[in-house]
């Protein structure tokens, strides 16, 4: 069931958004070769503290640490650890922030020093399709619109979008629903309501959309190893439109 939000919760959850986007317009300058994912995790904890906030990841069924770092082939969901980070890497960063109880969650994926011309696009495509998608959450609209624009969008580009991992429903709880997914058919699934908050989030693949859990039971990797990119945003359904939460 869809809970949707007052203006004031959704204010709140934009609070916790506001937060966020302070991280992500600061982490660039934690991201250089030679830094570990774990040294990352500890900088984003401690910033979310400061805040006042909470991971919401940590503890979330079991995850110890309160990021998902994710290098190259790893599509999402990989533990902070002792991995060292190295020219021409890419990393995606996806973080939950619980502020006063309203939770928002954001992803961003970002060059490590120089990078091929392959990942800059894939970045730059992924970024360009979780925009697409948010251009289609507006009232009247459906949840197939939404992942329907972000599939042409990458398919387009010659890239794929995972099926199997979705966006979803958030702001009382981490993930609720709807489930959003990153493909489908205009005009199908769930109507898009005043006062739904949603997280939007893109996971593109370079090469085939296969993917596969690792066996830590966490970590989810592309099966042909090519690289994949994961850009996500919270936004809140406010006068008819989608607003973008976890920007500043």
């Amino acid at each position: 069931m869809v809970r949707t939000k007052s203006k004031e919760q959704i204010e709140l959850i934009g609070k916790s958004g506001k937060v966020m986007a302070e991280i992500f317009q600061k982490v660039p300058r934690q991201i250089r070769p030679g830094v570990t994912t774990d040294q990352i995790d500890k900088w984003i904890e401690k910033f979310i503290k400061d805040k006042g906030g909470k991971p919401a990841f940590k503890g979330y069924r079991g995850y110890p640490k309160s990021t998902c770092i994710s290098v190259n082939e790893e599509v999402v969901h990989s533990i902070p650890s002792s991995r060292v980070l190295k020219e021409g890497d890419i990393v995606s960063i996806d973080v939950g922030i619980s502020l006063g109880g309203y939770i928002s969650d954001a992803a961003m994926t970002f060059p490590v020093g120089r990078v091929s011309g392959l990942k800059r696009k894939l970045i730059k495509v992924t970024r360009e399709a979780l925009y697409r998608g948010i251009q289609q959450a507006k009232v009247g609209h459906r949840i197939g619109d939404i992942g329907f624009a972000i599939q042409q969008w990458v398919e387009k580009h010659n890239f794929s979008v995972v099926k199997v991992l979705f966006g979803h429903g958030v702001g009382f709880s981490l993930h609720e629903d709807p489930v959003i997914p990153n493909f489908g058919q205009p005009h199908r699934g769930e109507r898009i309501r005043e006062g739904m908050v949603l997280a939007i989030e893109p996971m593109v693949n370079a090469g085939e959309d296969k993917v596969k859990v690792l066996p830590n039971h966490w970590t989810v990797v592309t099966v042909d190893g090519k690289p994949s990119a994961h850009f996500e945003h919270t936004v809140g359904i406010v006068n008819g439109n989608a607003k973008i939460l976890t920007s500043l």
